[in-house]
């Protein structure tokens, strides 16, 4: 069977956990491959909402087995602290398995993220402050700590003494901060060892041999197509690669057992943090869209920027993910609005541009041109099929589908698992 992977098609908090949560029962494996506790995703399941962070959405589904993948950076502090709280309110995570060559995210790396930010001052990019910045550098760099490196205690002291040599002067002398001890980081990683041991697999081996055997394996992207180190709007992302092709090398698949690939996005869009966002809203609607749809970041708390459906990014998410299906998430958002309008083109200086402009620069004029669309007063929330919408709401789907060039195959209505309208099926379709 092949493998599935499910991409955030804006700039992140589009509902993925929500589509994992949907298609946990019915695959074997859920696997997170790329990112850490930066990113956390929400998931309603019988009315009780569950914030995770470092784990995979799939954790909450009992017939799934969740890896968090070779591709992920790993903070052992919040996984165990993630873990914990999960157990206390009765879910089972005995099925959690951990790559062994995922890298870890150490206490400096964090120190390091949160005093580069302060340095930057206005040009900070507005990072979470976790340290998953610097733990990627690590890993680019050849300085990165493995997860397997925390069972063999003389490889593990000789990657921190190499590391922190080079960090000491960075903290000391350029941001006159404390050195950090060898030993406490040492002690810090073997204080988890017999807790994580049972946990680390080849996730490589074990995903393979698994579609090999005729299983379902679903990849769960974090953050999402525009916060893509290579894709996105750069410098204002993450520092991992949340696309389809991130997910084939973080996880180990490879791209020809990938048979779907879908994007999760909203029927409007949302940002945290800084950076360019055309559809951006500076009035009451824009505070409407956060309240409303409780645009509040998971990790962070922070207030998150709400903007129109922007269709030019629609288009460009799908091209480079190669999405064969869009899931479309919170239409129920939208409910109330007299008339809503959708970014079909920007204008650049003048220029209509109807695909993303190719600079930076551009991006940050582009200026976007609307059209508008009657809305809807009527609840959607009970709404199980495309005929159940009211007409206005029905014909606002079925042009963003038309104008984002992927067909739609899900949307969802409401918070809750079952508050989806599924309309072509997203795994064996």
């Amino acid at each position: 069977m092949p493998a599935i992977v499910i991409v955030g098609a804006q700039w992140g908090d589009e509902g993925k956990g929500k589509a994992t949560d949907l298609l946990g029962g019915r695959v074997d494996y859920v696997v997170k491959p790329n990112g850490g506790n930066n990113a956390g995703h929400t998931v309603v399941v019988g009315g009780e909402k569950y914030e995770l962070k470092l784990l995979p959405a799939g954790i909450l589904s009992p017939n799934a087995v969740p890896i968090i993948g070779n591709g992920c950076v790993v903070n052992l502090e919040a996984l165990f602290q993630e873990i914990d709280g999960l157990q206390a309110r009765g879910a089972d995570t005995s099925k959690l398995r951990v790559s062994a060559n995922a890298h870890l995210v150490a206490p400096y790396h964090q120190v390091l993220d949160k005093v580069t930010e302060r340095f930057l001052g206005s040009r900070a990019i507005g990072t979470t402050g976790r340290g998953i910045g610097p733990a990627y550098m690590d890993k680019v760099a050849r300085l990165g700590i493995r997860v397997q490196d925390v069972f063999d205690e003389s490889i593990l002291r000789q990657k921190v003494e190499g590391s922190l040599r080079q960090k000491n002067e960075l903290l000391v002398k350029v941001y006159n901060r404390r050195g950090v001890v060898v030993d406490e980081i040492v002690e810090y990683f073997l204080s988890f060892a017999d807790r994580l041991r049972p946990l680390v697999i080849d996730s490589t081996l074990v995903l393979n041999t698994a579609l090999d055997e005729g299983k379902v394996v679903l990849m769960e992207g974090g953050q999402a197509t525009f916060l893509d180190v290579d894709h996105g709007t750069y410098p204002f992302v993450t520092s991992s690669n949340p696309t389809a092709g991130g997910a084939s090398v973080g996880s180990g698949i490879g791209p020809t057992r990938i048979s779907r690939s879908i994007g999760i996005i909203k029927a409007y869009t949302t940002r945290v943090g800084a950076g360019p966002f055309p559809t951006e809203l500076f009035d009451e609607m824009g505070v409407y869209l956060q309240k409303t749809g409780g645009e509040f970041g998971v990790n962070t708390g922070r207030p998150r920027r709400c903007g129109w459906y922007d269709a030019v990014l629609a288009r460009h998410a799908s091209r480079v993910n190669g999405f064969t299906d869009y899931f479309v998430t919170k239409l129920d958002v939208l409910t109330g609005i007299e008339q809503i309008p959708v970014c079909v083109a920007y204008d650049v200086d003048g220029v209509r541009h109807d695909e993303m402009p190719m600079t930076q620069t551009e991006f940050h004029h582009a200026k976007p041109i609307f059209e508008y669309f009657d809305g809807w007063t009527e609840d959607i929330t009970g709404a199980r099929t495309l005929a159940d919408l009211p007409e206005n709401a029905r014909n606002y789907v079925l042009a963003l589908e038309k104008l984002s060039g992927t067909r739609f195959s899900a949307i969802g209505v409401g918070p809750d698992r079952d508050q989806t309208i599924v309309v072509n099926d997203l795994i064996n379709d």
